[in-house]
């Protein structure tokens, strides 16, 4: 990671960033941005938010973009979503046809579909797509013995207080607090994508690390326990060839009815400090 600030800061031209979505995590990258971008070769070129009414008096004016399909006249070399699945479906080609693309909400890469047209599209046009580690610890561990064909099995299990969770249906609506622990579901993280897609991108992270066993063969539980009002758990079980295994286990302080944990902000920093383009390919950082 110094080499690739390094090599920015010695570079004559910028890097242009475009963020789209303005949540808590797109408000913190762009600040970061305004704030430390500078110093490290980073210059802010957009941010654009479903409701643009938000970011009047934080963003400059001159940097909102109203339109996210006038995205291309801003002329960026790395676009960041950290907004929607949706937005990855529906814009992702596009963004890849212009600059390397950061996917924050890689649980949108779940769809074989999808998937394959990015890596076409990054194979096409010479760009990169990333996928932040986020809350995923031992990421790149993973993906070296997915790449040298020893990564046997994968598991990821998540446990959040129930106020954490932004699931699809109505499996978490009878909570009440002091309940304790509930397993909400168990299986694979192809799965797990379409009923929590905004709390499982650190199980869809995985499965990109562990490319040969994918999104359906990388297996996901998610856990509600009202016990963790202060921070979530992320349980990786990596298993390898002849008995060989690791697992990790990472407490990760959140608020309560915070879907992302503190510590993945700055996480996210990091893994955009290295998103200076490395080929028609997906990876992982």
């Amino acid at each position: 990671m110094c080499r690739a600030i390094n090599a920015a800061m010695e570079s004559s031209s910028s890097i242009r960033i475009g963020v789209v979505g303005y949540g808590h995590l797109g408000k913190f990258l762009a600040e970061k941005i305004l704030r430390d971008g500078p110093a490290l070769g980073l210059t802010l070129a957009f941010v654009w938010n479903r409701n643009s009414d938000k970011l009047k008096g934080l963003v400059p004016a001159e940097l909102v973009l109203s339109d996210l399909q006038s995205f291309a006249d801003r002329r960026c070399d790395v676009i960041v979503e950290v907004c929607h699945p949706q937005i990855v479906k529906e814009f992702g080609l596009k963004f890849l046809a212009q600059a390397h693309f950061m996917v924050g909400s890689p649980s949108a890469l779940s769809n074989p579909d999808l998937n394959e047209k990015l890596r076409q599209a990054a194979q096409k046009y010479g760009r990169t797509v990333y996928v932040p580690s986020g809350a995923l610890w031992g990421g790149q561990d993973i993906q070296r013995m997915n790449d040298s064909g020893t990564l046997k099995a994968l598991f990821i299990r998540m446990s959040k207080h129930p106020s954490c969770f932004r699931l699809t249906g109505d499996i978490l609506s009878d909570w009440t607090e002091g309940e304790g622990r509930r397993i909400l579901f168990s299986g694979s993280v192809a799965e797990l994508c379409s009923l929590a897609p905004n709390n499982v991108n650190t199980m869809a992270a995985a499965a990109v690390a562990g490319g040969a066993l994918g999104f359906t063969g990388v297996q996901g539980e998610i856990v509600s326990d009202t016990a963790l009002s202060d921070f979530h758990v992320v349980e990786v079980e990596v298993t390898g060839p002849d008995g060989f295994s690791v697992n990790t286990v990472r407490r990760n302080p959140a608020r309560l009815g915070a879907v992302t944990g503190s510590a993945t902000y700055n996480s996210f920093w990091n893994s955009l400090l290295v998103c200076k383009g490395h080929g028609g390919k997906f990876y992982l950082c």
